[in-house]
């Protein structure tokens, strides 16, 4: 019902329906101009994400401005400031699901696809907290915080709960192509 819904919405006409044992089959005619219409709006979905993706940088950046010109103590102010450069930083690292990790995800999306920025993203969160791994290792060793270490095992977790999405994924695409 949701692929006719958004096919007729889209000025698409059914080309076939049939009842299927699994449920309904809708299959639509697409002409190029419907074709690069879905294109174009999928494309202004994706560059959408990337702008809430960085609204929480974002708004971390206007206050470190606000509070760098205000004076509430200059302790308070550092501190406030401090935090927030961390956050901005932390939140960019190009993990998924962090901010970074999707602003890079959905700039994939648009240029190679949904199926490569799946794949690839996953590979640059596996590098990149392997290298943090490697450096927190040498920072908690010499600062002995144990605050780096369970920071970074929160990512590994992260990581690894979005690697098994993107086998389930990969598994589920290679079924749906085996029956097609």
């Amino acid at each position: 019902l949701g692929h006719l819904l958004s096919g007729i919405l889209l000025g698409m006409k059914p080309k076939k329906i049939e009842i299927k044992p699994y449920g309904i089959s809708i299959s639509f005619q697409l002409t190029p101009k419907d074709y690069n219409k879905k294109i174009k709006n999928g494309n202004l979905l994706e560059l959408k994400k990337i702008i809430v993706a960085l609204a929480g940088p974002l708004t971390n950046l206007i206050c470190i401005i606000i509070f760098y010109n205000i004076d509430v103590g200059i302790f308070s102010n550092l501190i406030i400031i401090y935090s927030n450069i961390l956050l901005i930083l932390f939140n960019l690292i190009p993990i998924y699901p962090l901010d970074g990790g999707r602003i890079i995800k959905e700039i994939l999306h648009i240029s190679l696809g949904k199926r490569k920025a799946e794949k690839y993203i996953n590979r640059i969160s596996f590098i990149t907290i392997g290298i943090i791994t490697i450096i927190s290792s040498f920072a908690v060793f010499y600062l002995k915080n144990i605050a780096i270490f369970i920071i970074v095992l929160v990512l590994w977790i992260l990581v690894i709960r979005e690697d098994i999405i993107y086998e389930r994924k990969n598994k589920m695409y290679s079924l749906i192509q085996k029956y097609e």
